[in-house]
């Protein structure tokens, strides 16, 4: 089970200027790499290494930095065109597509950067690491976790990346922690996940009461006009201002999303059951709503939310299944008819043919624990018979 684990840099003042200096030089030849790579009709990281690798030398670079380099470009390109594929690039996706596939891609000179074991080494006995620069090999530099930090390094695997945010800097390390295999169960406890509920399961509304309308949509509501408010005045101190309440916002959402994981992944595990989640990927491009429903689906991590669910589950042996969203707040759950018109208002359902009366989130989540049930025996049976 594979997670990122973030932990705070404490360097001194000459630590920081050779940090700073290293993602200037590392971004700079990055931006180099793009402008081979947009030309290339090949852009895997073999083949612009065997373009580019001499002149990332002559930069500066030493060699594993200058192949971390170009495997952050490749890895950029790939993810490029793969939102292309998709579809993924907002409205008017049509010209944009164009634009964006024609256009390199460009680095910030303080955007993150990866480094490999040959790069950076972790010394935990003495909470420092060791780590390459353009001023040479910094062999002390001090970081500050938590325990629970601290036992998840231990199991670090793969690259980590050097983040310069808010004038602070952290390292983002990939642990991977041996998952134990999932319980076998025979129901599940579903979950949809909406923009005037949070979550409602599959039991009751109750259990995502305090996701509801009520305080975090007006606590965004509050967010979202003051940022208009000092997006308006548009000084300095404003801005400053802006960048102080985007972590301030990123912070409460991430916070909702834990407590909203726990109480669910808790839940199942009480009652023996696995979970069900809806496949939302994409959302943001294919929903069709009210201009004052927009803000609400964009400033929500609905992915950051199953990501959270699916690592406790797997830490709780609770199985987790994904499912096709399609239909089930729309269909009746007792007589499966799908209409509509059986959503009568956005809070309640009443279907055309059976009179069968729900709230609307809670008939989704009934329907979206079938399917997840249904799904999860068939691939369990098939599993079986092979």
């Amino acid at each position: 089970m594979k997670r990122v684990v973030k932990i705070k840099l404490a360097p001194t003042d000459a630590q920081a200027r050779a940090l700073r200096e290293t993602m200037v030089l590392c971004n700079t030849a990055a931006d180099v790499v793009s402008q081979v790579a947009q030309a290339a009709e090949d852009r895997r990281a073999f083949a612009l290494q065997k373009a580019v690798y001499h002149q990332l030398k002559a930069l500066g670079l030493s060699a594993q930095p200058a192949v971390r380099t170009i495997k952050k470009v490749a890895d950029a390109y790939a993810t490029r065109a793969a939102n292309l594929v998709a579809g993924n690039c907002g409205p008017r996706s049509g010209k944009r597509a164009t634009s964006i596939a024609t256009t390199p891609i460009g680095f910030r000179a303080l955007a993150s950067q990866p480094f490999d074991d040959r790069c950076l080494s972790w010394q935990q006995q003495d909470s420092t690491v060791s780590i390459w620069t353009t001023a040479g090999r910094l062999k002390a530099v001090r970081y500050v976790c938590a325990p629970w930090q601290r036992e998840l390094l231990e199991h670090r695997s793969g690259e980590t990346d050097l983040v310069f945010r808010d004038n602070m800097w952290f390292l983002y390390a990939t642990v991977d922690i041996p998952a134990p295999e999932p319980a076998e169960v025979e129901e599940f406890l579903g979950v949809d996940l909406g923009i005037v509920n949070l979550a409602v399961t599959s039991d009751d509304t109750a259990a995502s009461a305090d996701w509801s309308g009520g305080a975090v949509t007006a606590r965004r509501t509050k967010y979202a006009r003051t940022r208009w408010a000092l997006q308006k005045v548009g000084s300095k101190s404003a801005k400053r201002k802006l960048r102080g309440r985007r972590q301030k916002e990123h912070r409460y959402a991430t916070d909702i999303n834990h407590q909203i994981s726990k109480t669910i992944v808790a839940q199942a595990q009480r009652t023996g059951r696995g979970i069900v989640l809806e496949d939302l990927s994409g959302i943001r491009e294919r929903a069709r709503l009210a201009k004052a429903q927009r803000q609400q689906l964009h400033s929500w991590a609905y992915a950051q939310l199953r990501e959270f669910v699916t690592y406790k589950a797997a830490s709780a042996r609770v199985p987790v299944v994904v499912v096709d969203p399609r239909n089930t707040s729309r269909m009746c759950y007792p007589c499966g008819h799908v209409d509509k018109a059986n959503r009568t208002t956005q809070d309640r359902f009443v279907c055309r043919v059976c009179g069968h009366i729900d709230q609307a989130d809670h008939n989704a989540a009934l329907n979206i624990a079938y399917l997840g049930y249904v799904q999860y025996m068939t691939t369990t049976h098939s599993c079986r018979a092979a």
